[in-house]
């Protein structure tokens, strides 16, 4: 997977910070969107992160999800 890849949740997620659901539980599942970023380092010094992809799903909201959680779409 790699940056400008379209992606799917396939994994049922809960996340409570969606732009139009602030503070309630919101699944995320079946939501579609970009590979933004994929994240191998840290100022410099390489990581390994659990969640190394950041996703645009939608116009205001970005999540970082792991390879395990989603897949790519044509």
């Amino acid at each position: 997977m790699k940056v400008g890849d379209r992606i799917s949740v396939k994994e049922s997620i809960k996340v409570f910070n969606h732009p139009n659901h602030k503070g309630e539980a919101f699944d995320i599942q079946g939501l579609e969107g970009e590979i933004v970023a994929v994240i191998t380092e840290w100022h410099g010094r390489p990581i390994s992160p659990n969640y190394p992809f950041q996703i645009q799903l939608g116009e205001k909201f970005k999540v970082h999800l792991g390879d395990h959680e989603i897949e790519i779409i044509s």
